[in-house]
C-alpha cells in the first residue's frame, strides 16, 4: 500500500526522496508528497496523481534541506486529491502515516474542541495535532511522541520531523512495516527494504509497537513500554535490479516470464531429488499429530490455498477449511487446539491476514506462513516458515508469487501425506518427478505467448467475461477472472463449469466470451459438457487444454489455446500461464495500466 522514505543526511535530500518514492510505485498510490526541514521551516510539497505531479511541483517550488520525509498515498479516509496528500504539517511538525487510526473521529473532535483546525478529510491528520499540541506545551519531541502514540488505536508506520529539530526523524511502528537504514553519516526510514536499496544494505527491522529516534550517525530504539532494545542488523539483500523490467514491457510481463526459473528457485528448497523426496525446513512440532488445517488468505492467495484443498484432502486425507482473512475472525470461527493454521501472503504484511494470524495464535493452532518476504511480519512470527523466493513482485497483479506458493503448497501437502504415512516411497518420488517437470512445462506455456496476444483483440471488446474450470482448475477460473478484473478492468466470474447450469448459463450470450479451463484427463468430458451447452446458446468459447484436448472439442471455438501436456498435479501452476498472458495481453490491447492498475495496491496493510 503507501509508502514510506525518510532520509537524514548532510545534504539536500529531495531527489533521493522522490528517487525512493519511485521505488515504491509498484504498491500502488493516488497522491505523493514530500517535506523537508530548511533554515527553520517545513518545506512541504504535495500533489495528487501519479509521481510526475510531485516532480513538477518541485521543479517550480524546490525544497532545500538535509533531513525530510516524503511518502506515496493510497486513499482510505477522503479523496485522493491534494489536501489529503501526506505529509500532513502543522507550523511545528510534518508526518506520513501507512495504515488507519480507528479512533481518529473522537481525537479530531477533542482537537476541535481544543480550538483547532483541520485542512484535510483524513484520519492521520489528527495524529500530526496531538504531537504538535504537545511540542507547543513545551515537550522535546520525543517525550511528546511517547506519548500520543498510547493514544492512537489502529494501525500505523509513522516518520515524523520536526521544525526546530532539522538532525532528527522519528519513526513508529504498529500493525504496519517500517525499517531503519544504517548508512556513513546518515540515516534513513523506509516501509521496505527495497525502499532504501541504493540507499544502504544494513538494515534493521522494527518490530511491532517499536519506535525509533534517528539522528545522522545514531539510532535508538524503543519498544511499546518505551524501553530501550536492540534490533539486528541485517543485509537487505535487495537491490536497484529488483525493480528494474529489463528488455520487458511491463513488470508484469517481465514476472509471467519468470516463472520457470522461480518456480525451480522455489522446489529445490523443498526437494531432493537425488533421494526422489520432499523435504520442509526445519519443524519443531509433529505434523502427524495434525488432524485439521485451517488456511487464510486474500485475493489470489486465497485461489492458491482453494488448489492446497484438493491437495491436502487427496493426498493426505487432512480436513482443511479456507477463510478469507478479513471475514475469518469476525465467523468466530471453531479451532481445535493442535490444529495448523496456515497463511498465504506474498508481502508477509496483508493486515487481514496478520490479523488472523495473531487470533490464531491466542486460539492454540500452530502457525505456518507461505510468504515471498522472509523477514516479514507473518515470517518472523510463524512457527512454520515457508517461503516462497519468487523476489519481489512489482506488478500489482500477482503472477509469479502465485506460482511459487502453488509449489510451495504441492510439496508441504506431499510431506503431511508422508508423515501420516499415507504416501508410500513411490508415490512420493512420483509426486517430485511431476513437481520437478513444472518449470519446463511453465516454459512450453510460454511458448504460446504470441499466439495468445494475436486473440487477444477477441475478448477486449468484451464488458462481461466468463471463465469455467473444475477441480482443481476451479481456482484456475477464479484467478482468471480475478486477473482480468484488475488490469483490463472488463468484468469477469469464475465458476465451477458444473454450476453454470444452476444460474449462470442465464447469463451467456453471443457477447459474452466464455474462458474454459480443460486440461484432458478424468474430468475433462464432464468439462465439455458443461462448455457445449454455453456454446449450445450462442457462447463464443476459448478453449484452453492440450492438444488432445484441442483436438476432442477444440472445432467450434472461438479460439484455442494449446498448452502442454502435464500430470494433474501441476496443472494448476502450468495453466495460470495462460489466464496471466490472456489478461495481461488484453489490458495492452485496451491501454490500460497494467503494472499500476486504478485504485488497487500491492499490499493490503489496512482492514
Amino acid at each position: 500500500m503507501c509508502g514510506i522514505i525518510g532520509i537524514v543526511g548532510q545534504r539536500d535530500v529531495a531527489a533521493r526522496l522522490v528517487d525512493g518514492l519511485r521505488r515504491m510505485e509498484y504498491r500502488g498510490y493516488d497522491s505523493a508528497g514530500i517535506c523537508t526541514a530548511h533554515d527553520g521551516q517545513l518545506l512541504r510539497r504535495r500533489a495528487e496523481g501519479k509521481l510526475v505531479g510531485l516532480v513538477n511541483e518541485l521543479a517550480q517550488n524546490p525544497a532545500s534541506g538535509s533531513t525530510g520525509i516524503a511518502h506515496t498515498r493510497w486513499a482510505t479516509h477522503g479523496a485522493p486529491v491534494e489536501k489529503n496528500a501526506h505529509p500532513h504539517a502543522t507550523e511545528h511538525v510534518a508526518l506520513v502515516h501507512n495504515g488507519i487510526i480507528e479512533n481518529f473521529k473522537e481525537l479530531r473532535d477533542e482537537l476541535r474542541a481544543d480550538g483547532r483546525t483541520f485542512e484535510s478529510e483524513t484520519d492521520t491528520e489528527v495524529v500530526v495535532h496531538l504531537i504538535s499540541r504537545r511540542i507547543e506545551q513545551g515537550l522535546a519531541p520525543e517525550d511528546a511522541v511517547a506519548e500520543v502514540l498510547p493514544r492512537l488505536r489502529g494501525a500505523f508506520a509513522l516518520a515524523i520531523v520536526f521544525r526546530d529539530h532539522p538532525d532528527m526523524l522519528i519513526g513508529a511502528r504498529l500493525g504496519s512495516p517500517l525499517v531503519v537504514g544504517y548508512g556513513e553519516g546518515e540515516m534513513y526510514l523506509g516501509s521496505d527494504a527495497l525502499a532504501l536499496a541504493p540507499l544502504t544494505q544494513q538494515i534493521a527491522y522494527l518490530e511491532e509497537g517499536d519506535w525509533v529516534t534517528i539522528t545522522r550517525d545514531s539510532a535508538t530504539i524503543r519498544d511499546l513500554d518505551g524501553n530501550t532494545v536492540e534490533r539486528a542488523v541485517q543485509e537487505s539483500g535487495a537491490t536497484a535490479a529488483m525493480i528494474e523490467k529489463g528488455n520487458y514491457n511491463h513488470f508484469m510481463q517481465k514476472e509471467i516470464f519468470e516463472q520457470p526459473t522461480v518456480v525451480a528457485q522455489t522446489l529445490r528448497s523443498y526437494l531432493r531429488p537425488g533421494e526422489q523426496r520432499v523435504a520442509l525446513p526445519q519443524i519443531d512440532f509433529d505434523i502427524s499429530s495434525i488432524d485439521r488445517v485451517t488456511i487464510v488468505a486474500c485475493g489470489t492467495s486465497y485461489y492458491a490455498a482453494m488448489v492446497a484443498k484438493y491437495w491436502f484432502e487427496q493426498f493426505a486425507r487432512v480436513p482443511v477449511d479456507i477463510d478469507f482473512a478479513s471475514e475469518f475472525r469476525y465467523r468466530e470461527p471453531v479451532l481445535t487446539k493442535g490444529g495448523l493454521a496456515l497463511f498465504i501472503s506474498q508481502s508477509g504484511e496483508t493486515a487481514d491476514t496478520l490479523a488472523a494470524l495473531r487470533h490464531c495464535r491466542e486460539q492454540g493452532q500452530v502457525i505456518a506462513a507461505v510468504v515471498n518476504v522472509p523477514t516479514s511480519s507473518m515470517a518472523r512470527e510463524a512457527d512454520l516458515l515457508l517461503p516462497t523466493h519468487a523476489g519481489p513482485e512489482i506488478g500489482v497483479a500477482s503472477t509469479k508469487a502465485f506460482t511459487c506458493q502453488l509449489a510451495v503448497l504441492a510439496a508441504l501437502s506431499a510431506h503431511f501425506a508422508v508423515k501420516k504415512g499415507l504416501m508410500d516411497r513411490e508415490e512420493e518420488a512420483e509426486v517430485v518427478k511431476h513437481l520437478l517437470e513444472a518449470p519446463a512445462c511453465l516454459n512450453a506455456a510460454l511458448d504460446h505467448d504470441e499466439d495468445i496476444a494475436a486473440m487477444a483483440h477477441l475478448i477486449a471488446p468484451a464488458r462481461d467475461v466468463l471463465y469455467l474450470g473444475r477441480g482443481a482448475d476451479f481456482p484456475l477460473a477464479l484467478e482468471g477472472a480475478l486477473k482480468l478484473k484488475e488490469i483490463s478492468y472488463i468484468h469477469a466470474e469464475g465458476y465451477a463449469s458444473g454450476e453454470m447450469k444452476h444460474g449462470p448459463i442465464a447469463l451467456i450470450d453471443d457477447s459474452v466470451p466464455v474462458i474454459v479451463l480443460a486440461p484432458s484427463g478424468p474430468l475433462f468430458d464432464k468439462t465439455v459438457s458443461n462448455m457445449q451447452e454455453v456454446q449450445a446458446r450462442g457462447g463464443k468459447v476459448v478453449l484452453i487444454s492440450d492438444a488432445k484436448g484441442i483436438a476432442q472439442a477444440g472445432e467450434d471455438c472461438m479460439a484455442v489455446i494449446e498448452m502442454p501436456k502435464v500430470h494433474p498435479l501441476i496443472a494448476p501452476l502450468v495453466y495460470a500461464v495462460p489466464v496471466q498472458l490472456l489478461a495481461y495481453h488484453v489490458a495492452v490491447a485496451k491501454g490500460t495500466d497494467v503494472d499500476q492498475p486504478r485504485n488497487l495496491a500491492k499490499s493490503v496493510t489496512v482492514e
